[in-house]
């Protein structure tokens, strides 16, 4: 029974040994990249957004540029 419970308590030491010498660096640095994939994903969502605004703006005035020179034939 002795034998028993001093194994059990070196098997538990041993592995609380091993288990907290963990690499905590590989955490740190795993959160450091999705940070930086999140901010990546964001500037690009607003590039998308802006990108998305121009072709909007430049179809509105190829609309009304088109609507002008339908007027201008019409006159005539």
């Amino acid at each position: 029974m002795k034998n028993f419970f001093l194994s059990t308590i070196l098997l538990i030491t041993l592995s609380l040994a091993f288990t907290s010498c963990r690499d905590t660096k590989k955490i740190d640095s795993i959160e450091v990249e999705a940070k930086k994939a999140g901010e990546a994903a964001e500037g690009a969502l607003e590039q998308t957004g802006k990108a998305i605004d121009d072709a909007v703006k430049e179809t509105k005035e190829a609309g009304e540029a088109t609507k002008e020179a339908i007027e201008k034939i019409g006159d005539n």
